[in-house]
């Protein structure tokens, strides 16, 4: 017998928890469209964001380290693919609905330029007098305008939960600007798991880049109670030397403790409030997926051990002034000599309202790490061929 979209909405009704938001029900696209035969509207949404030249771009995008620095470390896309892992765990155990929670996973980085946060910041400065630059704003830009698969719409046309999950990406290193999409209310409990699985995959990956980089000091992180806590749990010496085995085996127990956390309690505040639908968790107008009061506080500490002794390390500083020096080079020349952007990009201005300023912003946030460095050599270095 053949599974088709209608008997897999008519299984998401009888299976998913009422405060799940269910396919059937969603507000639909911009543009029209007859549904799929065999795919639920969010299962389409998650298959067209996977092939798009945005996503296959982010194997070579930053997330902390450049691609130069080593094969093992995560980029951009090992990062996307862990948080879309973890989405699922959570939705899954928690009764919401899985395609959801992994389209928006999966798009939630699209919009990053090259070199990760401080490629944002670079290109948020440059652009300070022209409506500045957020890669949230930007990944929305990409799904609803600069990807172009289909001659009947703009963008990939997706559907309206996919979008908002999306604009209210909300963490530590996010901040939403949902001014289109009922800014006042919640986003779906899909939106808040994918915010959750977010924070956990950097956080651990981040730790064990850390480690593996040698960047982080072991004895430093013996300290800190998320390890104490895992190393107890293992049934190992919380002062035992951090080995390749005992560093893989304490992320992997970390992940695992993070994501039971976040399940019982997002659990037990649904409970709590008695959340019994969509509409009900989107009035509360506030986030309710998250850790416990204990797992946050030792999440807390996690987080600003990072940001002091990984992201502030005087090794990761110079890369991110080279990226920045790097990006700032190409904007200004590209300004100063629009000639030198491909024609089809300069064939974009006479469409794009903010003008050129837009049009070389958008183009050098698509570039990875390794092109944006090619580039930089090719206008810059002479020996370089053009």
């Amino acid at each position: 017998m053949i599974l088709d979209r209608k008997t897999l909405e008519e299984q998401e009704n009888m299976i998913l928890a009422p405060y799940a938001m269910k396919s059937g029900a969603s507000r639909g696209r911009k543009y029209p469209e007859e549904e799929h035969p065999y795919r639920s509207a969010f299962q389409r949404d998650r298959d067209r964001i996977i092939h798009t030249t945005a996503f296959r771009r982010l194997q070579y995008k930053t997330q902390v380290f450049v691609y130069h620095e080593g094969d093992h470390y995560r980029s951009r896309l090992t990062h996307t693919i862990e948080v879309a892992q973890i989405g699922r765990t959570l939705a899954r155990a928690l009764r919401a609905n899985e395609d959801l929670t992994e389209a928006i996973c999966l798009a939630h980085d699209l919009g990053h330029p090259p070199f990760g946060h401080t490629g944002e910041e670079t290109l948020n400065e440059l652009m300070a007098d022209a409506g500045g630059f957020n890669h949230q704003r930007q990944t929305l830009r990409i799904l609803e305008m600069l990807e172009r698969r289909y001659p009947d719409f703009p963008g990939l046309n997706l559907t309206y939960e996919v979008r908002e999950g999306i604009i209210k990406h909300d963490t530590d290193y996010d901040a939403t600007e949902a001014t289109d999409y009922e800014p006042e209310r919640a986003g779906t409990l899909e939106c808040q798991l994918a915010n959750l699985a977010d924070e956990i995959a950097y956080n651990t990956a981040d730790l064990e880049d850390g480690l593996r980089s040698e960047i982080l000091d072991p004895r430093e992180v013996q300290k800190l109670a998320v390890w104490q806590e895992v190393m107890d749990s293992l049934g190992e010496r919380r002062d035992a030397e951090i080995t390749t085995m005992l560093r893989r085996r304490a992320i992997r127990r970390l992940i695992g403790k993070e994501v039971s956390d976040a399940i019982r309690a997002t659990d037990a505040r649904l409970r709590e409030l008695g959340i019994d639908s969509v509409d009900a968790l989107r009035d509360l107008g506030r986030n309710i997926a998250g850790f416990s009061p204990e797992q946050e506080e030792k999440n807390r500490e996690l987080k600003e051990f990072l940001l002091n002794k990984f992201y502030r390390h005087y090794r990761v500083m110079r890369m991110a002034s080279k990226a920045s020096r790097t990006l700032t080079d190409l904007f200004q020349a590209y300004m100063k000599q629009p000639l030198m952007l491909p024609p089809e990009t300069r064939a974009k201005e006479k469409d794009e309202p903010e003008g050129l300023r837009r049009v070389i912003c958008d183009y050098i946030a698509g570039m990875t790490d390794r092109y944006a460095l090619a580039e930089h050599a090719r206008l810059f270095d002479p020996n370089e061929r053009t």
